[in-house]
């Protein structure tokens, strides 16, 4: 089975609001969820990142946070690292063996090296352009498959992925894909996650 993974974005909504969306996301079949909050302060990120924990552990899902290891460490949670965040060796060290550590790759060299620093998966992107708060770059599909077939670490596809366009990734082997808006913005969350999870099970 391949995985969809959702990084969350809450700028739009209400705490409650988003609250109510991450759980129709998980309802509808989200394996792993990033808590990714660039305008918030340390203790809002923490007071929410409580309450979103309760409804991934109440769904068996991991979880992480986006970029800030002392806010995962608090939590006891994975954390995803980009290439200027803390180095992954730092992350590994301050969360121990057991954490679920996320990079960043862009190239097969960057891949490998956070592969060898400790990552236990790679984002990899973008695919398509996007809209959230993060700097973006291009990256090809043939990257992408150079990435994942160099290096033996899960790899997912991320960027402006959907359900209309996500056929781009075929006979790529990737291991699931991210998105944010997919699902973050659709009028169903949790009819839509179950579609975009069905179809990522039949092209990848």
């Amino acid at each position: 089975m391949k995985k969809l993974y959702l990084v969350t974005n809450s700028d739009k909504y209400s705490e409650e609001e988003f609250l109510e969306r991450v759980e129709a996301a998980l309802k509808g079949g989200v394996d792993i969820l990033q808590l990714r909050e660039k305008d918030k302060s340390d203790l809002e990120i923490l007071n929410l990142g409580k309450k979103v924990k309760a409804l991934c552990d109440s769904y068996k899902v991991p979880m992480l946070i986006d970029d800030k290891p002392h806010i995962a460490w608090a939590l006891g949670l994975g954390v995803h690292l980009g290439a200027d965040d803390m180095p992954i060796a730092l992350g590994r060290k301050l969360l121990g063996e057991k954490a679920l550590i996320g990079a960043t790759a862009k190239s097969v060299e960057a891949a490998q090296k956070a592969e060898k620093e400790g990552a236990d998966y790679l984002g990899v992107g973008a695919i398509f352009e996007t809209k959230t708060h993060v700097k973006t770059k291009r990256t090809s599909v043939e990257t992408l498959k150079e990435i994942k077939k160099n290096v033996g670490i899960e790899v997912y596809a991320i960027g402006g992925l959907n359900i209309d366009n996500v056929d781009i990734l075929k006979g790529t082997e990737v291991d699931g894909i991210c998105v944010v808006r997919a699902i973050m913005d659709s009028p169903n969350v949790e009819e839509d996650t179950r579609k975009l999870k069905e179809k990522i099970n039949k092209i990848l």
